[in-house]
């Protein structure tokens, strides 16, 4: 499976499944890496493992044909978003439908929609007073965090947590069921059935 990985920021998801790429037997390819910013850390870390980047203006990022061109010239055929912060265009769902994957550092359907990213995540976490957090991957509909669940992992909240200290904990987990969960999608193990997506054995 050809993918194309989306990030804005340091790129350390990215990374993840950039390096599981290279690993014997991994069933997809990272082809392409997109970002919107010209100074995203995401960049040098594509370099290390010679992916070509993208860097797209806010005209691409707001036009469908004009991503999907960009998707066409590298014979993409999944996506993963990897602390991306723009709304993917609706064509760009709609062509890759089922087939692009978003990780949040929260238990979705809580804290997450527009705006909640980052420390904001984390720091809403902690001031709620919650006893567990932790990660969700999830495919990606027309709207912000809203699509079916495909993976989640639990992740405790302690009562002295920082939102650094929980975000710092929550990453450690999310490297592991990114690659997971995009593994998962290469091999074809993701049945979507309307809300719920279910993990199919191996053949």
């Amino acid at each position: 499976m050809r993918l194309a990985i989306f990030a804005s920021g340091g790129g350390s998801n990215a990374e993840a499944l950039m390096a599981m790429a290279i690993t014997r037997g991994t069933p997809y390819d990272v082809v392409l890496c997109i970002t919107n910013r010209t100074d995203a850390g995401v960049i040098e870390r594509a370099g290390r493992y010679d992916v070509p980047v993208e860097v797209l203006t806010a005209e691409q990022i707001a036009s469908g044909p004009a991503m999907l061109d960009v998707l066409k010239r590298y014979d993409v055929e999944a996506i993963a978003l990897a602390g991306y912060l723009k709304m993917i265009p609706v064509e760009v769902v709609q062509a890759f439908r089922h087939r692009i994957l978003n990780i949040h550092p929260a238990l979705l359907p809580s804290f997450g929609g527009h705006g909640m990213y980052g420390l904001n995540v984390h720091r809403a976490v902690v001031d709620s007073g919650v006893r567990w957090s932790g990660v969700t991957v999830h495919l990606v509909d027309e709207g912000y965090d809203t699509g079916p669940i495909v993976l989640q992992e639990v992740v405790p909240v302690e009562p002295d947590d920082s939102p650094e200290v929980l975000a710092a904990r929550v990453l450690r987990t999310e490297h592991m069921i990114y690659t997971t969960a995009v593994r998962l999608l290469a091999e074809g193990r993701l049945k979507v059935d309307g809300r719920k997506v279910r993990v199919l054995e191996r053949d």
